[in-house]
C-alpha cells in the first residue's frame, strides 16, 4: 500500500518573501497629477507643439509683414499726411455719399499703410485710402461708426514705391484732375523722392498715354507758378489749363502779376477764378479782300480828320493808367484789347 506524505506547515518565511512590499507614501499623488518625471512620449509631444506654435507665429508674423493679413488699428495711429497727398480735398458730396456706404455696409476695402516702427507717432502711415480714413473718422466723431478701420501693412522698398502705390489706387478708384497728376509729380520732386519731373512723370504716370503725360508735364507749369494761389484748382479744365501754361511759358512776369491778383480779391466761385485766369480774347481780324474779286476803289478818300486828343494820367501807388478826353471811343479801347491780347 503506497504511503502517504504527510502536509507540514507553512514556512512564515517564504510568505514574507512573496508579499509586496507597502507602497511608499511619497509615490502615491493625486488623480490628474503628472508624474515628476514626464514619459519620453509626453516630453516628444510637448517639443512638437512647441515647433507647431512656432510655425504659426512666424506663418503669421510673415503674412503680416507681406501684406495678406488685414489689421484692425486705431484711428489715432495713422498718420494720414504720412506721403504728400496727390488729392487736394473731397467734395462734400463724394464723402457723404461714401460715409452712409461705410455706416450701412461696413469697411469693405482695407487702406495700406507703412509701420514706421514702435518709436514713431503715429506708428503708422498712410500710403492709400485717405478717403476711406476721412470718412471713418467723420463718422466715429459722430458716433456713427467703430474708432479703428482695416488695413494691410506694407513694406516698400522705396518711398518712390509708395507714391507710385498711391496714385495707382486713385487713377483706378476716383478720377483725379490734371492738376492733382501734376502737383504730385512736382511735390514728390520737391520731396526728394524723384530726381526731376520727368523721372516723376515716367514712375508715377508709366501705364498712362504719351499725349496725356504731355498734358500732365504742361499742368507741372501752373503748379509751379500759381500753387497756393489758387482757390479752385480742381476746377481748371484741360483745355483752360493748357492755355494758362502756354501763357505762363510765354510771359515770365504772368505769374506774379496772377498771384498778386487773385490775393488782393479772393474769387468766391470757380467760375470767377476761371474768367480771371482766362487772358484777354483775342479780337477777330477782318477778312482781307479778295484783290481779283473786290471792286476797284473808285471813290475820293475822305480827308483825314484831326487826331482825337487823349489825356493819360498814371497812377503808381494804385497801378492804373487813366484815359480821358474826346479821343476815348470804343474804337480806341477795342485797339487798345487787340494791343494788349499780341502782348500776351
Amino acid at each position: 500500500m503506497a504511503k502517504r506524505k504527510r502536509l507540514s506547515p507553512a514556512n512564515p518565511h517564504y510568505i514574507d518573501a512573496d508579499t509586496p512590499p507597502e507602497a511608499d507614501p511619497g509615490d502615491v499623488r493625486p488623480l490628474g497629477r503628472r508624474p515628476a518625471r514626464a514619459p519620453i512620449a509626453e516630453i516628444a509631444g510637448e517639443t512638437a507643439s512647441a515647433a507647431a506654435l512656432g510655425e504659426l507665429s512666424r506663418s503669421v508674423e510673415a503674412a503680416r509683414a507681406a501684406g495678406r493679413m488685414i489689421l484692425a488699428l486705431p484711428l489715432e495711429a495713422v498718420e494720414a499726411e504720412h506721403l504728400v497727398r496727390d488729392r487736394l480735398g473731397a467734395e462734400d458730396e463724394e464723402l457723404f455719399a461714401l460715409m452712409e456706404s461705410l455706416a450701412t455696409r461696413g469697411q469693405q476695402t482695407p487702406v495700406e499703410v507703412v509701420d514706421r516702427g514702435a518709436e514713431a507717432e503715429p506708428r503708422y502711415g498712410l500710403i492709400s485710402g485717405w478717403r476711406r480714413l476721412r470718412a471713418l473718422r467723420r463718422l466715429a466723431a459722430e458716433d456713427r461708426g467703430p474708432n479703428e478701420v482695416l488695413a494691410v501693412i506694407r513694406a516698400p522698398k522705396a518711398a518712390s514705391d509708395a507714391y507710385i502705390a498711391m496714385v495707382e489706387e486713385n487713377e483706378i478708384r476716383v478720377g483725379l484732375s490734371y492738376y492733382e497728376r501734376a502737383r504730385i509729380v512736382v511735390k514728390s520732386v520737391e520731396a526728394g523722392v524723384f530726381e526731376d519731373r520727368e523721372a516723376a512723370l515716367r514712375a508715377l504716370f508709366g501705364a498712362v498715354s504719351r499725349a496725356k503725360r504731355s498734358k500732365i508735364r504742361s499742368f507741372t507749369e501752373i503748379v509751379s507758378a500759381l500753387d497756393g494761389a489758387l482757390s479752385f484748382p480742381t476746377r481748371l479744365a484741360e483745355r483752360g489749363g493748357l492755355e494758362l501754361a502756354r501763357r505762363l511759358s510765354d510771359d515770365p512776369d504772368l505769374a506774379a502779376r496772377l498771384r498778386a491778383d487773385l490775393a488782393a480779391a479772393p474769387p468766391e466761385s470757380a467760375e470767377a477764378e476761371l474768367a480771371r485766369l482766362s487772358g484777354p480774347r483775342r479780337a477777330a481780324r477782318p477778312a482781307t479782300p479778295d484783290p481779283e474779286t473786290a471792286p476797284p476803289d473808285t471813290a475820293v478818300p475822305p480827308a483825314p480828320a484831326d487826331p482825337p486828343r487823349v489825356v493819360t494820367a498814371y497812377n503808381p501807388e494804385r497801378g492804373e493808367i487813366t484815359l480821358s478826353g474826346p479821343g476815348v471811343t470804343a474804337a480806341l479801347r477795342a485797339a487798345l484789347d487787340r494791343w494788349l491780347a499780341d502782348r500776351g
